[in-house]
């Protein structure tokens, strides 16, 4: 909590460097899918993270994101106390069906923000595309720079001939004006809980792959 206040306050003056954290100029500058579904946006980030295994490993951990699913991998605690209910898994769960255009992402029970799946390419991207909290439907795209609308785009590259793997995550909003001053509260809160989200995805993603090394030996 005190790290979400800290970035609050800070915003103004660190925005430059959070909403582009881990990312490279290239990155930050690279068009990637689902940029396209927001064309102008009013705020923006790219964000990024090198993790130790193919994009097949993470991309299991990716996919399985969601209320319901296998959580945010985020700090489950701090959603909690906003009735989310969200249980980051340390497993792959069984059974979870895979990801097709149009599913619901929720980050929440009913009622809460939610994504609909706009596009997925596995085990090299996935675009969600912010969905209405009370019908769950989303808006028409390429979505205007005065509507509400927003995307949550995940690319998995792989580098070091295919044993590792660079995360990016861009987020692209547009809204109303009378919205401004709300989004531009969220967006400091959105850095510290996607960064964790990175780092809960490393984790889990190297873990695995190490408990797998060790289990042939």
């Amino acid at each position: 909590m005190a790290r979400i206040a800290g970035n609050v306050v800070a915003a103004p003056v660190r925005r430059s460097q959070t909403n582009r954290w881990g990312a490279t100029d290239a990155e930050v500058a690279e068009e990637l899918p689902g940029d396209e579904l927001i064309p102008y946006p009013k705020m923006s980030s790219t964000r990024a993270i090198t993790i130790g295994v193919p994009p097949e490993v993470v991309w299991a951990w990716l996919s399985q994101i969601g209320h319901g699913r296998g959580g945010l991998y985020s700090y489950d605690d701090l959603e909690n106390l906003m009735g989310c209910d969200l249980h980051s898994a340390d497993r792959i769960l069984e059974g979870l069906p895979p990801f097709g255009p149009g599913d619901l992402v929720g980050l929440g029970p009913e009622g809460y923000p939610a994504f609909r799946v706009a596009s997925v390419d596995p085990p090299g991207s996935l675009v969600l595309l912010g969905a209405d909290p009370k019908t769950r439907e989303a808006p028409e795209v390429p979505v205007a720079s005065a509507a509400n609308g927003s995307t949550w785009a995940w690319r998995l590259q792989p580098i070091a001939d295919g044993a590792a793997t660079r995360l990016v995550a861009r987020q692209r909003y547009c809204y109303p004006p009378s919205m401004s001053v709300l989004w531009h509260v969220v967006e400091p809160i959105d850095f510290v809980m996607e960064r964790r989200m990175l780092f809960g995805i490393k984790e889990r993603a190297e873990r695995q792959s190490a408990g797998e090394r060790a289990a042939r030996i």
